[in-house]
């Protein structure tokens, strides 16, 4: 592994092996286990290999990683906020023995790296969440991320780069450590400080990231998440155009753009430090840290996860250690009598004060309303538009999840004659019994394979809501996680509906016409909803229908009156 000397001071690792080495790794490469990186995995090797990540040169092996949950500090005693592990799953981690090496793939099949493993266990991921996030609470999505998503064995070691991951998207915006660096040093830019987004920039994003750098006399680099977020959020093309919107509003030659390829956790104060890290990493001198920075927004009981001002007080803790300063910033209101931002705390007494809080940012956007122009730019508004249109022009799932014979199906099909009726809109039914047939035939009921069949049908109905279709889906769905990854999934381009079809046990197998529960009863068919495996209520489902209380006209009526009520219909 190579290692720089940056600019700032510090040391850089690149972990690429170079041109005569490549071809003998990648010999090597075809003779060992192999392993497909998702997203998250293959955000963090592209950091590990390009220096984002310095010091670290692979994934934590199990010291280090104890030592980093607990401490905060790698054994060697550096600090270091956040695991960064390789999770498998346990079939494959059998495969793999201490010493041995591992292939690692892009989904695509490219060959990333080798990771030459030292290191081999299964983690205590609700002890992880609790000494990394502070909480075991699933509202959390770094929680929900870590428990209910990751594999259980990790793997650790030294990595051997590869090929870079491809990106074909922004290239010119997509700098490594050591390029900004060069960047920097070429530009004169001695003094950086740097602005962590996973938000489109408005009017007073702006003003206060202008009056940091102003105030430092550093010059700005604006560098955006662009690897995975929280869900929900703006998708990072539309982000990134609106940023470029944005840049034309700062003085020239004082502000740079560059994206960064990270995959967020939304830990709060640890994951505030972490930026800190990776932007030293990038040449950075300064960093940004305002109000509930990487917050995940509130727990199971309404309140905030983090202290608001946490993450700014942690890394005051460690900003000399790890040597990039910390800017603090407090919120920016546009003040009617200045006809311009100034900070809250320097507002006087009668001043009249106008506001529009995230909240009723969106509400706006999905009702189509006036965004007034103090609030944000017009090409930024244009371009969000255009992303986010207003709700009743926007694709939606309704997932109906229940009991066999709970009348799931029933509803969805009148559901869709409704719409069919209407008009105007694409409209596609997943039943649970079809996509068995026609997408899943080979599956069987294994509760491995149950999650795979509602994962598929979560990915069909988000490619229909991305093209402002509306998918009507019905299978059982059991399983409260593998809902939850579905409902990430649809609510990244439109509207996720929810419908509880509770209809009792006692009901479903009096309507039983196939004998279902009577073989399940006599263990003919194992492993069946409600018998022998478990059935998860909703918790969160944005209708609950009991089937024995109502006809179907009268359950239609309340999906449709729910989707007119959220803004769906019109």
């Amino acid at each position: 592994m190579a290692i720089l000397i940056a600019p700032h001071g510090g040391k850089l690792v690149n972990g690429y092996l170079d041109s005569d080495q490549i071809n003998s790794a990648k010999e090597e490469a075809q003779e060992l286990p192999s392993w497909d990186l998702n997203q998250r995995q293959l955000c963090d090797i592209e950091l590990i290999l390009n220096g984002g990540f310095s010091p670290l040169e692979g994934f934590m092996s199990k010291p280090d990683y104890d030592s980093v949950c607990n401490d905060m500090r790698l054994v060697d005693g550096t600090v270091w906020p956040m695991p960064i592990t390789l999770d498998v799953t346990e079939e494959f981690a059998e495969t793999i023995a201490e010493g041995n090496g591992v292939t690692l793939r892009d989904p695509e099949g490219v060959v990333i790296a080798i990771l030459d493993c030292d290191s081999k266990w299964t983690a205590d991921r609700k002890q992880e969440a609790e000494q990394i996030f502070g909480t075991t609470d699933n509202k959390h999505s770094g929680v929900d991320y870590l428990v209910n998503r990751t594999n259980p064995v990790y793997l650790g070691g030294m990595l051997r780069g590869i090929e870079e991951p491809s990106h074909y998207d922004y290239k010119a915006l997509r700098d490594s450590p050591a390029e900004l660096r060069a960047k920097f040093s070429e530009k004169g830019w001695s003094k950086v400080v740097a602005f962590q987004t996973r938000n489109p920039m408005h009017r007073a994003h702006q003003e206060l990231t202008f009056r940091a750098a102003r105030d430092l006399e550093a010059n700005l680099l604006i560098q955006p998440v662009v690897g995975m977020t929280k869900s929900g959020d703006i998708d990072h093309y539309s982000r990134v155009r609106c940023y470029e919107h944005v840049l034309a509003e700062y003085p020239e030659q004082t502000t740079d753009l560059s994206l960064l390829p990270l995959a967020m956790r939304m830990g709060g104060p640890r994951e505030a430090v972490w930026h800190a890290l990776i932007r030293k990493n990038y040449g950075c001198t300064h960093f940004i840290v305002g109000r509930d920075h990487a917050g995940p927004g509130q727990d199971s009981n309404g309140n905030d996860f983090y202290g608001p001002y946490e993450a700014q007080e942690l890394i005051q803790k460690y900003e000399d250690e790890i040597g990039i300063k910390m800017v603090p910033f407090e919120m920016m209101a546009y003040v009617e009598e200045r006809a311009g931002y100034a900070p809250v705390s320097q507002i006087k007494e009668g001043e009249t004060v106008l506001n529009i809080s995230g909240t009723e940012f969106r509400r706006r956007l999905n009702e189509g309303l006036d965004i007034p122009s103090w609030f944000s730019y017009e090409p930024v508004i244009k371009e969000l538009r255009k992303t986010k249109p207003p709700r009743h022009k926007q694709g939606f799932a309704v997932f109906f999840t229940g009991l066999s014979g709970s009348g799931k199906s029933t509803i969805a099909n009148a559901l869709m004659i409704k719409f069919l009726e209407a008009g105007g809109r694409a409209t596609t039914l997943l039943d649970g019994d079809l996509v068995r047939k026609n997408l899943s035939s080979e599956l069987t009921f294994s509760k491995e394979h149950r999650n795979i069949n509602i994962t598929r049908i979560g990915y069909v109905a988000s490619e229909i809501v991305k093209n402002s279709g509306i998918a009507i889906c019905a299978p059982i769905a059991p399983y409260a996680s593998t809902r939850r990854i579905v409902r990430d999934m649809i609510e990244s381009y439109g509207g996720f509906i929810e419908v509880h079809v509770s209809t009792s046990l006692e009901e479903c197998e009096k309507r039983d016409r196939k004998g279902l529960y009577a073989l399940a009863r006599k263990g003919v068919i194992p492993e069946f909803t409600g018998i022998s495996d478990p059935y998860e209520d909703p918790t969160d489902a944005e209708l609950v229908i009991d089937t024995a209380q109502y006809t179907v006209e009268e359950e239609v009526q309340k999906v449709l009156l729910k989707l007119e009520n959220m803004g769906y219909l019109k």
